[in-house]
């Protein structure tokens, strides 16, 4: 953020302790104070019921929800890809921490947008990039290394001269809680920092890392299939959506057909379920949340498949979720087919929307538009 506009920052605690502790509601857009007596974490749900981050947690006297999480492990990941040292993943966990609590906002201060609130008018990138949160952490990071000796600075000096916030005295005090939060997700030892001739250290990886919270995948598809029968391509007559951002939604994801099912993964060379739908909308410049958590919950209800439209996003148990709890989510693409990131062994496919029918517990509209209804043939 520049001089001239403020930091969002988490919003204002909520009343007692004891009634924080109480289940925190999955469509809960703040971050409610609770009693705690350090910044360890406290797990509040676990992996049955936590997604790609390992569920919601306490952490400096904070609730942190399971899609909050889901976005810190987004950024380690990243960090760990491009073989930063762990300082970088802890200065951007708590920039994340003070400009939006570590969510994917569609909104902030003039045209901040994102889990940085990063601008497109002062040239972080376009809003469809912004909100993926891949491309936000990449491009934060790309400013950090800019910054002359920013792993070796004073707390909370590196993030403002990164954000160039209106309120610089808000990142010191986060760090020890990021730090906490990256000691979830960081695995092996720390790298050492990057060289300082200005070379590209996003192609130092020489292997993918990603990072783990022990819990096995949670959020594959459970549609039988039979193995022998191909996947299902687009009719002859398929055409894209009129509405300009359904057609950019489902262009984006049908560019992603084949690529591998990694969980907890949002892009660009794999994704899971979730990270597939949220890096879609992100493309149309919409935002959305990181995890099927909070994206059963996000723009508006569908009331059947009836008035399905493209872009939708249909909501299944999958392999370990419940009606209650669904824990797989595909998007429509109209003409009575699905695309989805489907499993570890299958990856980005398309699918009929016959084999999903009787599973579907939650259907959900995202974007500006209503749309012009479904073309399927």
């Amino acid at each position: 953020m520049d001089p001239t506009a403020a930091s969002t920052g988490p919003l204002a605690a909520v009343a007692a302790a004891a009634v924080a502790m109480i289940a925190i509601p999955i469509t809960a857009v703040g971050i409610a104070v609770v009693a705690a007596t350090s910044t360890s974490i406290v797990e509040l749900s676990d992996c049955a019921t936590g997604g790609p981050g390992g569920g919601s947690v306490i952490v400096d006297q904070q609730t942190l929800d399971a899609d909050a999480m889901d976005i810190a492990r987004t950024v380690v990941d990243v960090v760990q890809q491009r073989h930063l040292p762990r300082r970088a993943a802890v200065l951007a966990v708590t920039t994340g921490l003070v400009e939006s609590g570590l969510r994917n906002l569609d909104h902030g201060d003039r045209d901040s947008l994102g889990v940085f609130q990063q601008r497109p008018s002062q040239g972080w990138g376009t809003p469809a990039q912004i909100l993926n949160p891949v491309y936000a952490t990449n491009a934060f990071l790309d400013r950090l290394l800019t910054v002359d000796g920013w792993d070796r600075l004073p707390p909370g000096q590196a993030e403002q001269a990164v954000q160039r916030s209106g309120y610089p005295g808000r990142y010191a005090p986060r760090e020890t809680a990021a730090a906490d939060i990256v000691s979830k997700f960081w695995t092996g030892p720390d790298n050492p920092p990057p060289p300082t001739n200005g070379g590209d250290t996003a192609t130092l990886a020489a292997s993918v890392e990603h990072a783990t919270t022990g819990c096995g995948d949670m959020g594959g598809s459970d549609i039988p299939r039979d193995p022998t029968q191909k996947t299902p391509g687009l009719p002859p007559d398929y055409t894209l959506p009129t509405d300009p951002q359904q057609a950019a939604a489902v262009s984006f994801a049908l560019a992603q057909q084949g690529k591998p099912y990694v969980w907890g993964a949002k892009g660009p060379d794999s994704y899971d379920c979730s990270g597939l739908v949220l890096a879609a909308w992100a493309a149309a410049g919409v935002g959305i949340p990181a995890g099927t958590l909070a994206q059963v919950h996000a723009g508006n209800a569908v009331p059947d498949l009836n008035q399905l439209q493209p872009g939708d996003l249909l909501f299944i148990p999958g392999s370990l979720g419940t009606p209650q709890n669904p824990r797989h989510v595909g998007l429509y693409l109209g003409h009575d087919l699905i695309i989805d990131a489907s499993d570890s062994s299958t990856g980005v496919i398309l699918e009929p929307l016959t084999a999903w029918a009787n599973d579907i517990v939650a259907i959900r509209r995202v974007g500006a538009s209503q749309g012009s209804g479904d073309p399927r043939a």
